[in-house]
């Protein structure tokens, strides 16, 4: 998945703004802050995010007169820290998450629906998918992300037509890799690898007519075998690799060592100094690449007292385009409002790719079955790639105890 945010430590800054004005004065707490325990907001942000919702919150404080206090966090304290709390009456109104949380949280009572209303419009339709749960919406996308493939122009002028015609280029280029693509060890990484398993026509969930993810598996059939027996024939032939862990692949690419890599947004600010184009992923199968699209977002605490001011300052002051562009400046995410993502579009070419990338995109499964997805998907696409297992016959077994897992939960 993407890069996970790493901060040293939890810092609490106080946003006391007055119903008339706003106060240079601010004080440092050494809580999480209680939903609605000073009868203001209180909202967890990470490092990277707290100055756009910061200059958001003081907006609101001067229109409302609600007092916003800015809790920081180690991002990836943010998620067991809101399960935990939330049931007993702690925790923020407003808390800064991604969109695989939801079915999770959804589950275990920690999260509220949001009411949009026609502002739902002026959003990126797959964004809003991956906050929607049994036809409700439980967050507010802020930013989309997708992989993409970043291309080193100087190694590789024109973009690859399909997956042989780049391995050709790349091996045509003479660097030490055709292509750079994350895995994770005996781990795997289907993420990364599903625009490649979705152009051979395998899916992992069935969607209904609108969109959203059933729990009707669709991993097996003649185009998941296909997909295997590629997945094999690419490791025999050395073009994927399962040791190429995330930080290997971003350190070769950035010392030229590979014309292509497939990756994020969250890769570019690593190769600073290098002329990039941003491609969609080429086709293996013949049919379109589709990446998995995410969504980092905002949840409002099921437990709070200040849903409606919650919901009111996400709809209101999030969604605004200068607030989805402060947080595309800060975190380099295409915005999920359309108005915001065109104008960021328009003078980014690296932003303006991945948009283009993510044409045929699909949401990244938030629902509860997919708990039981990852692991037995990751290793059995490490397993297959590596030589240690027959294709057809590891994921015929994938597929089964897949469907086991969902069954047994």
């Amino acid at each position: 998945m993407r890069r996970s945010i790493l901060l040293a430590g939890v810092l609490t800054t106080s946003l006391t703004l007055a119903a008339c004005g706003s106060s240079d004065d601010s004080t440092e707490s050494t809580t999480d802050g209680a939903a609605g325990a000073s009868g203001g907001l209180t909202i967890w942000v990470d490092d990277t995010r707290e100055a756009p919702v910061a200059a958001a919150a003081e907006a609101f404080t001067e229109e409302t007169g609600v007092e916003v206090e800015l809790v920081q966090k180690n991002f990836e304290d943010v998620r067991p820290d809101f399960l935990a709390q939330v049931p007993t009456g702690e925790g923020p109104d407003i808390t800064v998450g991604a969109h695989d949380w939801l079915g999770e949280f959804v589950n275990n009572g920690v999260v509220a629906p949001l009411e949009i209303g026609d502002k739902a419009a002026e959003f990126d339709e797959v964004a809003l998918q991956v906050y929607t749960y049994d036809g409700q919406l439980y967050g507010l996308p802020y930013g989309v992300e997708n992989v993409a493939l970043i291309r080193n122009t100087a190694l590789a002028p024109e973009a690859p037509a399909t997956w042989d015609d780049m391995v050709a280029a790349g091996q045509a280029a003479g660097t030490p890799f055709p292509v750079l693509v994350q895995s994770n060890g005996e781990s795997g990484d289907p993420y990364t690898h599903y625009p490649m398993q979705t152009s051979f026509g395998s899916t992992v969930f069935a969607q209904d007519a609108e969109g959203r993810y059933t729990n009707e598996l669709t991993l097996g059939g003649e185009e998941g075998k296909a997909y295997a027996a590629w997945l094999a024939a690419q490791g025999a032939a050395g073009v994927l690799d399962i040791d190429t862990t995330y930080d290997i692949v971003v350190e070769e690419f950035k010392n030229g060592n590979s014309p292509f890599i497939i990756g994020g947004p969250w890769m570019v600010a690593s190769f600073e100094g290098l002329d990039l184009a941003i491609d969609p992923v080429p086709s293996a199968g013949g049919l379109p690449s589709q990446p998995f699209m995410g969504a980092p977002g905002f949840y409002v605490n099921a437990q709070s007292d200040n849903q409606l001011l919650a919901n009111e300052f996400l709809v209101d002051y999030m969604s605004t385009v200068e607030a989805q562009v402060a947080l595309y400046e800060v975190g380099d995410r295409l915005p999920a409002v359309t108005a915001a993502a065109e104008q960021v579009a328009a003078t980014d070419p690296i932003v303006a790719g991945f948009r283009d990338a993510a044409a045929d995109a699909v949401p990244a499964p938030s629902i509860p079955e997919m708990a039981s997805v990852w692991t037995y998907w990751g290793n059995t696409e490490a397993a297959i790639v590596s030589g240690k297992s027959d294709p057809a016959e590891a994921w015929d077994k994938m597929v089964s105890d897949i469907q086991g897992a969902i069954d047994g939960s």
